[in-house]
């Protein structure tokens, strides 16, 4: 009978050991949580700095466009002025023009 209890209690002894998780598994789980955070960081960092990048860039293409338009409109406004000196003259305009050619300006 004390063999058999004594078989009996290694047994349940050998049993519970190899119930729980060994000390080499609990440090391989610590340290896939720790790859697994560290990852997450990293993605989350990446994705940080690629939308910080698209909203430079946009602000960056915003500028040039407003850039482009003010270039455009002070052309616009250039030939407009351009137009207008180009302009032909009434006819008063121009019976005004001729008196002061011939006063030599004095009237």
């Amino acid at each position: 009978m004390k063999k058999l209890f004594t078989l009996v209690l290694a047994g349940g002894m050998m049993a519970f050991y190899a119930c729980g998780p060994s000390k080499a598994e609990l440090e391989a789980k610590a340290k896939a949580t720790q790859d697994s955070i560290h990852m997450a960081d990293s993605l989350a960092q990446a994705e940080a700095a690629a939308k910080a990048q698209a909203i430079a860039d946009s602000t960056a293409a915003a500028e040039a466009a407003a850039k482009e338009k003010m270039r455009a409109d002070s052309i616009h406004m250039a030939d407009s002025l351009a137009a207008l000196k180009n302009k032909p003259k009434s006819m008063i305009q121009k019976k005004k023009e001729e008196a002061k050619k011939a006063t030599s300006g004095r009237g």
